[in-house]
């Protein structure tokens, strides 16, 4: 997905989306992205490949989605602050066009509705 303006909808989204090729390139970072991100180089990820950026046993995981094409999620806390963490695949016409990474904060007093009652 070359047309990066795709991803404008994202720019100022309270939660970090990161996005890459499917050679695992970086091809976008929101503003929380980056933000997130500043210590390990901010908006100077994009370009650099996602395996680069991880230790071997996340990039077993991320070699895991590409190649399961299925999502990968769970929660993690760090430094106090609970998140979520969404990765998944995305295509484009069908075709496995690279991965996306979702992180939400977790409002500690978070409501949970069970529509089943």
């Amino acid at each position: 997905m070359s047309d990066i303006s795709k991803f404008d909808w994202a720019s100022e989204l309270p939660s970090a989306v990161t996005i890459t090729n499917k050679d695992g390139i970086i091809v976008y970072m929101n503003n929380k992205s980056v933000d997130t991100f500043a210590n390990d180089g901010g908006s100077g990820l994009i370009g650099q490949n996602l395996y680069d950026c991880h230790n071997e046993h996340s990039n077993h995981i991320i070699q895991n989605i590409t190649d399961s094409k299925l999502p990968n999620i769970y929660t993690i806390e760090k430094k106090g602050i609970k998140k979520l963490i969404y990765q998944s695949p995305y295509f484009s016409d069908g075709v496995f066009a690279g991965l996306v990474e979702i992180s939400i904060v977790l409002p500690e007093d978070m409501q949970h509705f069970n529509r089943d009652k």
